[in-house]
């Protein structure tokens, strides 16, 4: 077991949000990237699109999820699916943080993990 505990002071600025990045780390292999992250009452990330699939999972708090144009209330327990290309970004309209986990992936990610798989057997 390699445990990795939360640890508020290790969040920096990314996107227009506090994070704590997944990777680099080093006993990890994973098709995929993540982070930790938090959106302050009266903030939002920055609206964005890119090549990767990416996944949203809400753990506490409420926001609204921002894309392609619409608005969908966003809470603890609910998960999101953006397509490579599609603009989103989350608004904390809220008096309390918002925290999520996104996911991401793309081809490359799965062929760099699949690589150091046949290497690590």
């Amino acid at each position: 077991m390699d445990l990795r505990t939360y640890d508020p002071a290790h969040l920096r600025q990314d996107n227009g949000l506090l994070a704590k990045r997944l990777m680099p780390w080093q006993t990890l292999n994973a098709p995929f990237e993540g982070a930790w992250c938090v959106i302050e009452p009266g903030t939002a990330s920055t609206r964005h699109a890119h090549h990767e699939y990416e996944i949203f999972i809400a753990v506490s708090g409420e926001a609204v999820l921002e894309s392609e144009g619409e608005r969908a209330p966003f809470s603890a327990g609910d998960v999101a699916y953006f397509p490579p290309g599609t603009d989103h970004r989350v608004v904390n309209d809220g008096t309390a943080s918002f925290e999520m986990y996104g996911i991401w992936w793309d081809h490359d990610m799965a062929g760099t993990f699949s690589a150091r798989h046949r290497e690590e057997t």
